[in-house]
């Protein structure tokens, strides 16, 4: 039986961890040829490695989505490996906490645009150029529930996010009669390794979040990246444009 994304070249931006790493397992077990990227080449080429390992198809290539020069790269090296490039997940992004947006300063805002809003443009502009030459193609691009609503602990994390929907959007409308669906998830609190370190230190903080999240429990990488691969294969040939909620009720409060 032929998988979800049978013979596609998937490019899975932040694939060495999380959801990322989640989504290029997916990709490869639903038969994609998968190019995961990420700074962390130690990581990175283990989890390739390691997909091979089950009998998938993966690479890894070293890159800093928030660099336009290391963006066009990665995309050419996709390209030059796989003959082509069908689908990409722009999961990656970096960025500091922000905390009262009168106490933020520049370099703080300058940090959350670059690494979660600038990335994914930047990304979305090589990746484009590509589909549009071949007649198509699919981009996911992760936002979040906080680019959904406001989020008071991190207004530059927010807008960022805002921002990754409002640029998903209107790059959907531009493409969709060149054959290119380009769509946004938005995830709640999802149990990444950053999370779950981080409410490891900070267990009231897990508390306060989950009481949030109606479902009572951190969602799993896997249950994003499951949706990411559907999102990007036949079977979701009507979605484009759209910011999904995957959040376990969070976005329904």
């Amino acid at each position: 039986m032929s998988g979800l994304v049978e013979g596609k070249a998937v490019l899975v931006t932040g694939g060495s961890l999380g959801i990322g790493e989640a989504a290029a397992r997916i990709f490869a077990r639903e038969g994609a040829r998968v190019a995961l990227a990420g700074r962390g080449r130690e990581r990175g080429e283990a989890v390739a490695a390691s997909i091979a390992a089950d009998g998938g198809e993966a690479i890894y290539i070293q890159a800093d989505v928030s660099h336009p020069e290391q963006v066009e790269a990665m995309v050419a090296r996709v390209v030059s490996e796989f003959g082509r490039l069908d689908c990409a997940f722009n999961n990656a992004g970096a960025g500091v906490p922000s905390g009262p947006l009168a106490e933020i300063d520049a370099a703080a805002w300058d940090a959350a645009i670059a690494g979660y809003l600038t990335s994914a443009f930047l990304c979305m502009k090589y990746e484009l150029r590509h589909m549009a030459a071949r007649g198509g193609g699919v981009i996911l691009n992760n936002a979040s529930v906080d680019g959904l609503r406001g989020f008071p602990q991190d207004p530059a994390y927010s807008a960022a996010k805002h921002g990754v929907i409002g640029l998903t959007r209107s790059a959907a409308l531009q493409y969709a009669r060149q054959g290119i669906r380009i769509n946004a998830l938005c995830p709640g609190w999802i149990g990444t390794p950053h999370v779950v370190e981080a409410f490891r230190q900070r267990p009231d903080a897990l508390a306060a979040a989950l009481l949030h999240q109606p479902i009572g429990r951190l969602g799993r990488p896997e249950e994003v990246a499951e949706l990411a691969v559907w999102l990007c294969s036949d079977k979701a040939s009507l979605m484009t444009g759209a910011a999904i909620p995957v959040d376990g009720g969070y976005t329904a409060v």
